[in-house]
C-alpha cells in the first residue's frame, strides 16, 4: 500500500509539518482546516460563521485537488473554540453538505492553531 501527498495552492499551506491531505487505500484524509487565506496565509473572519465558511471552502478545494469532492466525504470532525458556537457552525456546514451529510463528531477544545474559532477535518472516498 502506498500513500500520495495532496498539495494545492488554492488552500493555505500547512503551518506545521503536515500535509494538506493524504490519499491511501482509496480514502482521502484531509488535515484540519481553519480559515487561513490561501494567498496571505492569515486568519480570515471575525466570527465563527465566516471562519467555518473559509475552513469548509479550503476543505473543498483540497478534496478536489485529490480528485474527490464534498459529496464523497464519509466523516468529518469539527473542533470548536467554544461549543456554544455549535449551532452557528451548523448553519454554515449545512450549506456545504446539503444531501446525505457525512458522519460527524464535534468537540470543544482548549485552543486551536493561529487563534482560530473552528477547525474541520475530513475523510472522503478518493
Amino acid at each position: 500500500m502506498s500513500k500520495q501527498v495532496v498539495k494545492t495552492a488554492k488552500a493555505a499551506q500547512p503551518v506545521a509539518p503536515y500535509s494538506q491531505a493524504i490519499i491511501a487505500n482509496g480514502l482521502v484524509f484531509v488535515s484540519g482546516q481553519v480559515s487561513l487565506d490561501a494567498e496571505t496565509h492569515k486568519l480570515v473572519g471575525d466570527d465563527v460563521q465566516a471562519q467555518a465558511r473559509l475552513a469548509l471552502t479550503n476543505l473543498k478545494v483540497i478534496l478536489e485537488a485529490a480528485g474527490s469532492s464534498l459529496e464523497k466525504v464519509v466523516k468529518t470532525t469539527v473542533f470548536l473554540d467554544d461549543i456554544d458556537d455549535f449551532g452557528a457552525v451548523n448553519e454554515v456546514y449545512g450549506t456545504f453538505f446539503t444531501q446525505d451529510p457525512p458522519a460527524r463528531s464535534a468537540f470543544q477544545v482548549g485552543k486551536l492553531p493561529v487563534g482560530a474559532l473552528v477547525e474541520i477535518e475530513a475523510i472522503a472516498l478518493a
